[in-house]
């Protein structure tokens, strides 16, 4: 039904804390007038909502119900009790019901498969979800130990960095979740020393401990940067959805976001094999990349075509720049909408094709902004965290 088109359009932007202040109100009125706000909704009730949502085993459903029912009285807690503005108890709730309500855009990506497991969070908020689906919130500005879910202290945060413990004595691969939210980044040392860079609106599955009788292997949505130690008898893969990476020891930048049509491997160092996820590595017929080159995986045919890049125009990025080459300007709203946690409104048709040449150090998005009007005199407003091009 139209209600529900609509509401589903902002469950996708609440749940990204991308809502105007007037689209807020509209979410909070909603659940208001449907009194959802005084008893949280069952998973049937969910399911009612969302017609995307597919069928999925109860256990599961039980599961993920409980993770949101933790998460719903946490904001409760910390949130609900103010005199000042009396709406943010139904905003916490609503927040809550929401993530569940997102369930099914996961499910259907293939999140709740024996590979991957999402994060059951709407927060700003870097946050690392454990083998259990015990959340926990990383502060960039702290330092403090990770432990598992026993308890047991596998790694420690020092700021923007995890550091994880060469020495723990697991037995079994035990995975761990990172979820990099818009206007961040973040870096992980995991325990075989590699070094991952993890780009704004990423999320990174990968083990607490690699197992010796086992490949190297992470799972990939949004863009991370790798310095991979060598190992020549244990294979580090990224799985970026339909494409697998494959290294022994090199540097490479892999950009795998769900709403791009390619995945995009730059080889800086070393070597990489490319080869679809249904198929088992072979160096004589599968893409090898050089140092220099880029891959680019088309997610619509599974084709892969490589040329010769400047690999710093992908790897910019790491330290808060910005580089575009012969780039859309919808391509680079994008990128801006992640880099700098905004939502971009465009309503200049015509610029939406334009392709810009420009690069930027760690600058402000007003800045930014400032030079597409200087060279194309673009008519837009900031605002909350919103751009408005006309």
């Amino acid at each position: 039904m139209n209600e529900n088109s609509e509401i589903q359009k902002l469950l996708h932007k609440f749940i990204l804390n991308q809502c105007t202040a007037e689209e807020t109100d509209e979410v909070v009125a909603y659940y208001r007038k449907n009194k959802l706000t005084s008893d949280f909704p069952s998973v049937e009730d969910v399911k009612l909502l969302s017609n995307e949502i597919p069928e999925m085993d109860e256990a599961t459903a039980e599961k993920i119900f409980s993770n949101v029912l933790a998460s719903a009285k946490e904001i409760e807690q910390a949130e609900i009790i103010t005199t000042r503005n009396p709406y943010r108890k139904y905003l916490a709730i609503a927040a809550s019901f929401l993530v569940l309500a997102s369930i099914g855009i996961s499910y259907q990506r293939g999140f709740f498969n024996s590979k991957k497991d999402t994060i059951i969070n709407n927060s700003n908020e870097i946050t690392l979800q454990l083998e259990n689906g015990d959340i926990q919130v990383i502060s960039a500005n702290k330092k403090s130990e990770i432990a598992d879910a026993e308890g047991n202290v596998v790694g420690n945060q020092n700021g923007n960095k995890i550091v994880y413990d060469t020495e723990t004595t697991l037995e079994k691969l035990v995975y761990n979740t990172i979820k990099i939210p818009y206007g961040k980044r973040f870096e992980l040392q995991l325990s075989d020393g590699t070094i991952v860079h993890l780009n704004s609106g990423t999320t990174l599955k990968y083990p607490v401990k690699f197992i010796a009788s086992e490949n190297r292997q992470v799972f990939l949505d949004g863009e991370a940067f790798f310095d991979v130690a060598k190992d020549k008898t244990h294979p580090f893969v990224v799985n970026a959805d339909n494409l697998n990476v494959r290294v022994l020891g090199t540097h490479f930048n892999v950009s795998n976001y769900p709403e791009d049509k390619l995945t995009d491997v730059v080889l800086v160092e070393g070597s990489v094999g490319l080869y679809t996820a249904n198929e088992k590595f072979n160096a004589e017929k599968n893409t090898v990349l050089k140092p220099g080159f880029k891959g680019s995986f088309s997610k619509t045919d599974n084709q892969i075509k490589t040329k010769a890049v400047v690999t710093d125009v992908y790897t910019a990025w790491i330290k808060g720049g910005l580089t575009f080459r012969e780039m859309t300007f919808k391509d680079i709203s994008k990128k801006l909408e992640r880099h700098y946690n905004v939502t971009i409104v465009n309503q200049n048709a015509k610029l939406s094709n334009e392709k810009f040449n420009a690069s930027f150090g760690d600058e402000p998005i007003a800045k930014v902004l400032s030079y597409f009007n200087e060279i194309h005199g673009i008519n837009y407003t900031l605002k909350n965290n919103e751009v408005l091009i006309k």
